[in-house]
């Protein structure tokens, strides 16, 4: 896979972890299933308060995420280099889709955002080993930093006049996909989550034929 469609790739994937994340926050009234620096601080304040039912699910949310995110990497880890990309996101497809069911089978249960907060941990394993790169994950502090900084370089002019592009869209991809999960929560409830599942499932698909039509000796660019 070239540079080309990791840069389109990524910027999907954080889309949609922002579309996952707004309708998380809706549902859970001001939790996160990406966000992690959020529910970390949630549980601290509730820790501070005493208020121990309250800690369970934020907790809960970071201890799926962790979880995600190692089984992520473990999957990015035990398989070859060049088919690192497509097993990561079957792997987060067949998460949102879990999410989706227990959705659907417990509404006044938190358990489909659990499973939400472990795709989400997944997903960060999808490009974590293309060098340079922070579209594709679920946070955009890093990228959000970096557009600053660029364009403080651009005014400057001791840095590239457009280098700051990049990072800048990187955080509206996030911002699109807020916005598109917020208002499919709103119109659908629980079936917003149809359309990241099958967008998952078609990078999924996409990238298995990719990598199969490159052959065996073909590498991940990085």
């Amino acid at each position: 896979m070239n540079r080309r469609w990791q840069l389109g790739a990524g910027l999907v994937l954080t889309a949609l972890a922002g579309y996952v994340d707004a309708l998380g926050f809706v549902r859970l009234g001001g939790l996160y299933t990406s966000f992690m620096s959020g529910n970390t601080t949630q549980f601290a304040v509730y820790v501070g308060e005493t208020d121990w039912n309250r800690t369970l699910l934020p907790l809960g949310l970071v201890a799926c995420f962790l979880a995600g995110a190692i089984l992520g990497s473990v999957v990015a880890i035990l398989v070859s280099d060049r088919w690192a990309t497509p097993a990561v996101l079957a792997f987060e497809t067949i998460l949102i889709a879990a999410a989706l069911a227990i959705g659907l089978s417990f509404p006044e249960l938190s358990n489909a955002s659990l499973a939400l907060a472990a795709a989400m941990g997944a997903q960060n394993a999808v490009l974590a080993r293309v060098k340079g790169f922070r579209a594709g994950t679920t946070f955009v502090t890093g990228a959000l930093f970096s557009f600053g900084q660029k364009i403080a370089e651009a005014l400057t002019r001791t840095g590239s006049p457009f280098g700051w592009a990049g990072d800048g869209v990187v955080w509206l991809s996030l911002l699109v996909g807020a916005l598109c999960g917020a208002l499919a929560y709103q119109a659908v409830n629980l079936y917003a989550l149809v359309p990241p599942a099958l967008v998952a499932g078609l990078l999924a698909l996409i990238t298995t034929l990719i990598v199969a039509r490159a052959g065996p000796a073909a590498k991940v660019s990085s």
